[in-house]
């Protein structure tokens, strides 16, 4: 696949594809994948149902894409590098064809435990090879793979497993962080008490700790792969048959099971990835973030793979056994493209400057940003002293629902601007509407940042509910895609994304929905009533407040185990990502005449701009706000 190479060239792609959207595209499709029935019909598509078909009619696997089509020129070069979490433990290089033979042999053993085309199966596992395979394995036969970050709680597992009802669990004994050894295995354990439609628990050894396996259930993963074959024949898929299900926090508390399909989602990602990384032969890539993530799924899976890359696996974190951790790896695998969240770029930015200094980055070509818009200071440390003032950042906008990246960069050919997505990648077309729709043609300009025309790896639907789909995305805006962000547009048409405009924060690049945490807070005895908002934060970017009314008076001291026990509860419902940094105990909320909790005045007190709380008048209670104020934390 040929890559943007200047700024002429992405003017002429990106016309092209807004006024030949179809051509565009299918003219990518036709040159770069292997189809076993080409397509009828490039798109099809209604924002009013909303429905969108890409390459309709046409028959394909996206493993053979992934892994067969390298295997005649480039089987013996490496697909991915496993860096596991401890340094003094070997790395693995698995070449395109040690990962072709592993890949048949896990889609054997899904297949020996019954495992079809259009079964979900839950992938629960740490970053280990087993992660990336049994996703690929899934592919391969049809089925439809749902991961699941292995840091959420067993109720968020057990929600994600009900709701698109799996079949199966791949899991392992344990995972290792930093200096940490987590149990996996009774975590799953714990969901699948709630949990009635899971037949097989596969489990893989890492820590080797001890587990209580429930038989029939449970099967150790290894002797089964041991036992199967190396050769698995491709389930041919229809363009629009679901590739996975990958959940994502929503506004109104349940997440929202977003379903991305087989040949749009493939184009999409492999494109992206070749110009937004600008990858050539023989580059190592990494990606530091979970395949638990969308970013891991696009960006360390498919998008990498597609394209016949060297993909780097992290099992660890940036602070173990050091904060040079990120860059002693970089020196060993003389990393060429290096992507991140700006949480992680902040919290190195704190430590000493020495743990940078000691390793050769000279490797380095570009540098990419994920997860939230990066702030200037995080950027200018970033560019000076990991890039050496000669690799462009890439700041990088997109989410869950898109599959792949929308507005950035590209490297070749627009020169980045801190805090800036700048523009849209070719065969996207964002646009800025007011609140009331309408079109916001000027420069210079904030509104509601919505995509006005569908792009190939665009979510088909929420599994399950087609209607949610419907409101969530495409009512508040008729005939567009409503991104729940905001943007400005300077004098050059580059965009900045300002955040989200609804109940979703975005903390060390994770959207965490606030309904699902009040209403896991409100199901403590002592609790009345929550309000979660979130506040900046220099590292995580932002970080969470909770407004508490409590149904008793209680002291200091109790004060201080409540908020242990309110953590706690957090942790164990949802995961420690959503645990609050700030916990404000009051008499009452701000509320409007209706009972609605104004959010607005919270968040204002939270950024501690309670000047500027903007008009009151509604409040039903404003005495409270006052007393909010003068005991803010």
């Amino acid at each position: 696949m040929y890559h943007i190479k200047n700024l002429e060239q992405y003017l002429t792609d990106y016309k092209y594809s807004v006024e030949e959207p179809e051509l565009f595209w299918e003219g990518i499709a036709k040159n770069n994948f292997t189809w076993q029935k080409k397509w009828d019909k490039v798109l099809s598509f209604d924002f009013s149902k909303p429905e969108f078909k890409w390459f309709e009619g046409a028959k394909l696997n996206i493993t053979e894409n992934c892994i067969d089509r390298h295997l005649k020129e480039n089987g013996n070069k490496t697909a991915i590098i496993f860096e596991p979490n401890d340094p003094k433990e070997k790395e693995e290089h698995i070449s395109y064809n040690e990962l072709h033979a592993r890949v048949c042999k896990f889609a054997n053993v899904l297949k020996s435990q019954g495992i079809k085309k259009g079964d979900r199966v839950c992938i629960y596992l740490p970053m280990i090879p087993d992660l990336a395979i049994s996703t690929l394995a899934c592919a391969r036969i049809g089925a439809i793979h749902s991961v699941v970050f292995a840091g959420f709680s067993s109720n968020s597992l057990a929600t994600r497993i009900n709701d698109s009802e799996c079949k199966m669990v791949i899991t392992s004994d344990g995972s290792f962080r930093g200096n940490k050894c987590i149990d996996l295995k009774s975590i799953v354990d714990e969901a699948l008490n709630s949990c009635n439609t899971i037949e097989t628990v596969l489990v893989a050894k890492r820590t080797n700790s001890s587990v209580s396996m429930n038989t029939p259930r449970d099967k150790w993963l290894q002797p089964l792969l041991d036992a199967a074959k190396d050769e698995c024949p491709i389930e041919i898929m229809d363009s629009e048959d679901p590739l996975f299900i990958l959940y994502t926090s929503g506004s109104t508390g349940k997440p929202k099971g977003m379903v991305h399909s087989t040949a749009g989602y493939m184009v999409n990602t492999a494109y992206t990835f070749k110009n937004i990384f600008q990858y050539e032969e023989n580059d190592v890539y990494w990606c530091t973030a979970d395949i638990g993530w969308i970013t891991g799924h696009s960006y360390i899976v498919y998008g990498p793979l597609l394209n016949g890359a060297t993909t780097l696996m992290f099992e660890g974190v940036p602070s173990y056994p050091d904060w040079g951790r990120f860059w002693e790896v970089v020196q060993k695998y003389k990393v060429n493209q290096f992507y991140t969240a700006p949480t992680a770029i902040r919290a190195i930015a704190k430590e000493n400057i020495s743990h940078v200094k000691k390793y050769d980055l000279s490797s380095l070509k570009i540098l990419g940003t994920v997860g939230e818009p990066i702030n200037e200071e995080a950027w200018q440390w970033y560019y000076s002293n990991i890039g050496q003032k000669k690799c462009p950042v890439v700041d990088t906008w997109w989410q869950t629902e898109t599959g792949s990246i929308m507005i950035a960069p590209v490297p070749s050919a627009i020169e980045p601007i801190p805090t800036f997505a700048t523009l849209p990648l070719p065969g996207i077309q964002p646009i800025l509407v007011d609140a009331d729709g309408a079109l916001i043609k000027d420069h210079l300009v904030e509104g509601n940042l919505c995509i006005q025309f569908p792009w190939p790896s665009i979510a088909r639907t929420i599994w399950g509910d087609h209607q949610r789909y419907k409101d969530t995305y495409f009512s508040k805006f008729k005939d567009r895609y409503f991104t729940g962000d905001g943007a400005i547009r300077n004098e050059k048409g580059y965009y900045r994304i300002t955040g989200r405009v609804d109940d979703i924060i975005l903390v060390s690049g994770h959207n965490l929905g606030t309904a699902p945490i009040e209403d896991c807070i409100n199901e403590h005895p002592l609790i009345a009533e929550s309000a979660i908002v979130g506040y900046p934060d220099d590292v995580k970017g932002n970080a969470l407040y909770g407004f508490l009314t409590i149904k008793s008076s209680i002291n200091g001291n109790e004060h201080e185990e409540l908020y242990r026990q309110i953590n706690k509860l957090i942790s164990d419902k949802i995961g420690p990502i959503a645990k609050l940094d700030k916990i404000q105990f009051c008499s009452g909320l701000p509320k409007t005449r209706s009972g609605k909790i104004m959010r607005r005045i919270l968040r204002k007190i939270a950024c501690k701009d309670a000047d500027n709380l903007g008009d009151t008048t509604t409040l039903l209670n404003p005495e409270v706000v006052d007393e909010i104020i003068n005991h803010a934390v």
